[in-house]
């Protein structure tokens, strides 16, 4: 996955986690237990995408710092 594509999911899945946060206010109480099961998830998927992107922009930097050795480019 390019680090654009990662980008553009880690926006939507922090669009989703804010969703349900502002619909778990709104909500009444048994209806917020449901959607703090789904904050859950949806932060789960977030923090996943987060730490892919991360991983992907410290490699390109990895590679860009070693470019003059041979066996990196």
């Amino acid at each position: 996955m390019s680090i654009k594509v990662l980008a553009i999911e880690l926006y939507r899945a922090q669009q989703k986690v804010d969703k349900i946060r502002k619909s778990i206010e709104k909500e009444p109480y048994e209806q917020q237990e449901i959607l703090k099961g789904e904050l859950k998830e949806a932060e789960r998927e977030h923090q996943m995408l987060r730490k892919m992107l991360d991983g992907r922009k410290e490699s390109g930097s990895f590679k860009k710092k070693f470019e003059k050795f041979s066996s990196f480019k």
